[in-house]
């Protein structure tokens, strides 16, 4: 074998290697661009089968467009005004809630000292901690509308996707070797995307729908503020749950004590294993096809590639790309380990 077929087979997986550092930190550096343009991709997918209904009822493109922002934009407004208000409402209040907190940590420390069991009193306020809790939320919540905050080149960039639908469609026909094949991979997966994204909807809002009605009842503060947090935070795969259950249970336990912080905890226990250990894995199918461990290294990847949008994309981004390379034999195999049950297994 000549020497130079040998250094270039030793320096190729190098050079791969490289290249996908440099990639990502071109996408690391360019995240305030790309995560407003995923955004708008994905509104693009989940609109488009909208789009091509309205337009076999004889409805031009340019008003079926049209009428799919228009209803973007009363949609985006309807949730933000509720959750802005929510918010502000329950940040006035936080100093007050932060310090009976506070009281209640300092009571609970000193019984379990009593009992002989040691806890530094300092140590055990700081991780019953409500304002680092919503601080993490609020953070998230002002990260992901600082991107949405572009909202005109989301919209613009959804508004020339939708207008070219047909027309990319045409190009990708062009541009392809095989273009029935490409087409049917494009198809594939704006259709595993809508569909992901409609389950996961579905189940988020049965999730929280009846968390709002028990909160409401038991008289927790800031109902539908909490209802609308379970609502979102359902979107990010295996933690998105725990943290949205967690600044209630505190809340709980300020104002009805230790049994109600329990029926809290509880409530979203029983909500999250009924939804997402059964209900969920049942409409989702096979259309999921990730392993539990690739979602939540999924999770990390693009949330620290792309911050909160990327947690809130990181299923999807993943479904994405397990379609891509699953269409070439070269690459087959990283979609195999990715897979949840792999062809062939039993």
């Amino acid at each position: 074998m000549e020497p130079d077929t040998l250094i270039k087979r030793s320096t190729s997986p190098m050079v791969t290697l490289a290249a996908i550092v440099i990639v990502l930190a071109g996408i690391k550096y360019a995240e305030n661009i790309i995560s407003p343009l995923l955004i708008a991709l994905f509104i693009s997918a989940l609109s488009g089968p909208v789009l091509f209904w309205l337009m076999q009822k004889k409805i031009p493109a340019g008003i079926a467009v049209t009428l799919i922002i228009i209803a973007l934009v009363f949609f985006g407004l309807f949730i933000s005004s509720i959750l802005g208000t929510s918010l502000n409402g329950f940040s006035e209040n936080l100093p007050d809630c932060q310090k009976r907190l506070q009281e209640v940590t300092h009571s609970i420390a000193l019984s379990l000292n009593q009992l002989g069991i040691h806890f530094q009193i300092d140590e055990f306020k700081k991780i019953f901690n409500l304002g680092k809790t919503m601080g993490f939320i609020g953070s998230t919540f002002n990260q992901v509308l600082g991107t949405l905050t572009n909202v005109f080149f989301i919209l613009m960039t959804v508004i020339f996707l939708l207008l070219e639908l047909n027309c990319f469609r045409n190009k990708f026909k062009l541009i392809s070797t095989n273009p029935t094949q490409t087409m049917a991979r494009l198809e594939h997966i704006s259709k595993t995307i809508a569909g992901y994204f409609k389950i996961k909807t579905f189940t988020s809002f049965i999730t929280a729908l009846p968390i709002f009605i028990v909160l409401s009842i038991m008289g927790i503060d800031f109902p539908i503020l909490w209802g609308i947090v379970a609502f979102l935070f359902n979107f990010i795969p295996n933690i998105g749950s725990i943290i949205a259950a967690v600044p209630v249970i505190l809340l709980a336990l300020i104002q009805l004590g230790f049994i109600a912080a329990a029926e809290v905890g509880l409530l979203y226990l029983a909500m999250n294993s009924l939804i997402g250990s059964f209900l969920e894995p049942k409409l989702m199918g096979k259309s999921l096809g990730l392993s539990t461990l690739v979602v939540f290294l999924s999770l990390v990847f693009w949330g620290w590639l792309l911050g909160p949008v990327g947690m809130f994309l990181s299923v999807p981004l993943t479904m994405s790309f397990k379609i891509i390379v699953d269409s070439y034999d070269n690459t087959r195999w990283i979609s195999i380990l990715l897979s949840n049950k792999p062809e062939g297994v039993s």
